[in-house]
């Protein structure tokens, strides 16, 4: 008898993972869907959509219909997870898969009721729900069935959702709209008040990847880029340095530790001390920022890891999680209490 392939997706603002039960993660791609306005067709999805972002003519658009880890533009949503649904199980009207979707915590009812309609919609039979932080504890391996407390904090390209986890739940949280993009929108900022030079979001992503950290004793790098002059109007050349990013990154970086220190605030105390003893663990792509970790030992005065694979770690927990897929009804959020049910 045939049995249905299960599918857990990390659908980010950034990036689209794909895990395939029994395989692994099998898809990584950008979250961009191109669209041709004129014939209102889809061009182009994922690696070769992100290369159209800020090259396209008006008639074609590239889009990222994620913004801040929920659903921006429903459509668009909907056309992105068809395509990476057909790429992963292939089409097919009688066998569709079951697909279990990472969500942001705080999401409302009605964000969350969007996931699975254009999950729905682009192709799976069954849906389910997992929040990130519970996924990215289970994908750095941490054991979350136990009585004691674990802190995890999710940098994703739209959020960053901050946990304390205990006996297969989440006990404290709290999810602030900072992440990559932000990082990125950050050092646009930067350059162009500093070097009167404007550059594109592609720009400062590199620019972040390779010479950005957070700490006076980072890395000391520079890089040179392009960017239209804004006082001539044209083309230049010139060198952002690891201080020029440390500056504009500044307010990003304080305001995720005090939303992290809330956090530890708010924590029962048995839980906070496992958490002194366990430390904080640091995932999704934000953790690989130079000198992130460091600056949040020093702030908390607690032990900060990096996850193995920080960048693959929800979409890995999420599929550990299609383990317990049986036991869970359709449209529900994977968590400890569903399970007993």
């Amino acid at each position: 008898m045939f049995k249905s392939m299960d599918i857990g997706i990390d659908l980010g603002t950034a990036n689209i993972l794909v895990y395939v039960k029994g395989k692994g993660v099998v898809l990584k791609e950008p979250s961009v869907v191109a669209i041709d306005k004129v014939r209102n067709k889809v061009l182009a999805v994922g690696d070769d959509a992100r290369e159209m972002l800020g090259r396209a003519p008006g008639s074609i658009v590239a889009i990222r219909p994620l913004k801040e880890g929920v659903i921006a533009n429903y459509t668009v949503t909907q056309k992105l997870l068809a395509y990476v649904i057909e790429k992963v199980a292939g089409k097919s009207l009688f066998f569709k898969p079951r697909v279990m979707t990472c969500v942001p915590i705080g999401i409302t009812s009605v964000e969350k009721r969007a996931v699975m309609e254009a999950t729905t919609q682009g192709g799976a039979s069954k849906t389910y729900l997992i929040e990130e932080p519970l996924a990215a504890a289970l994908g750095a391996g941490i054991d979350i069935s136990v009585p004691r407390g674990n802190m995890v904090v999710d940098i994703g390209g739209g959020t960053t959702d901050i946990a304390v986890l205990s006996l297969g739940g989440i006990v404290v949280d709290s999810s602030i709209r900072i992440g990559g993009d932000h990082f990125d929108e950050a050092i646009v900022r930067h350059v162009k008040k500093v070097h009167n030079v404007l550059i594109g979001e592609r720009t400062a992503e590199e620019i972040k990847m390779n010479v950005a950290t957070v700490i006076a004793d980072g890395r000391n790098e520079s890089i040179t880029v392009r960017g239209r002059d804004m006082v001539t109007g044209l083309p230049t050349t010139f060198s952002v340095s690891s201080e020029d990013c440390r500056v504009a990154l500044e307010d990003a970086v304080a305001s995720l530790i005090a939303t992290v220190r809330g956090v530890l605030e708010k924590c029962p105390p048995e839980l906070a001390a496992d958490i002194v003893d366990n430390g904080i663990y640091l995932t999704g792509g934000g953790a690989l920022l130079d000198g992130l970790a460091e600056i949040m030992q020093r702030e908390t005065g607690i032990t900060t890891h990096i996850a193995d694979d920080p960048l693959e770690c929800v979409a890995l927990g999420t599929g550990k999680a299609l383990e317990n897929l049986d036991k869970l009804h359709p449209g529900t959020v994977y968590t400890a209490s569903n399970l007993a049910d």
